[in-house]
């Protein structure tokens, strides 16, 4: 994970992993089969690092929390929501992740199936909102207001006055406050399940 942190998953390597434990990379295949059984295990820790939802808070409190802290880890770690969403196996911590969040929503009243789409509506918008953003978001140290500047510059206002008149009158003025969008968003959604919960 830490390789990953500090460059992309595709530096993940057998070789790269042997160099940064100190040993030689054919070593490595007395502990692990390959490298899909790493990528697998750094999935699964990845979901480990997410706060497991509890009733105790109520189910719509307990989907934000859970939401929130899984948009909070996928920042962490950029790489790490194509890795999870891409992995057919899995381990232990995804198996509890999976069990508490359908937990909560049947305990809750939601159906099983109800209940299940759900856990894949609100794990679509987490995924797609954390990939979407990371094109959105400038890097650290660079400011929104500069990237929104270069960005109108190379947009004709006559050709997009739409997107024009949206990078002037938002994005330019605010930037992108990520926590508070991701936020609205998953309002939207817990106001439709709410629904959804009370017509059944």
């Amino acid at each position: 994970m830490g390789i990953a942190d500090s460059a992309d998953i595709d530096s993940v390597t057998m070789r790269q992993l042997a160099c940064k434990l100190g040993v030689e990379a054919a070593s490595l295949y007395y502990h692990v089969a390959n490298k899909d059984e790493i990528l697998d295990g750094m999935a699964d820790l990845i979901v480990g690092e997410i706060d497991l939802p509890t009733a105790d808070v109520g189910w719509r409190e307990s989907m934000r929390r859970r939401a929130v802290s899984a948009r909070e880890v996928f920042s962490r770690h950029p790489w790490a929501s194509a890795l999870v969403d891409s992995r057919e196996r899995t381990g232990p911590a995804r198996w509890a992740y999976t069990d508490g969040v359908l937990g909560v929503l049947l305990g809750a009243g939601f159906s099983s199936e109800m209940a299940m789409n759900a856990f894949l509506i609100l794990d679509g918008y987490i995924y797609g909102f954390v990939r979407q953003s990371a094109n959105m978001s400038p890097e650290d140290g660079v400011d929104s207001a500069e990237v929104a500047e270069q960005v109108l510059a190379a947009i004709p206002p006559d050709v997009y006055p739409s997107l024009n008149q949206v990078i002037v009158e938002s994005a330019m003025r605010v930037g992108f406050d990520e926590p508070a969008v991701f936020e609205i968003g998953l309002e939207f959604i817990l106001n439709g399940l709410e629904r959804r919960l009370n017509e059944s």
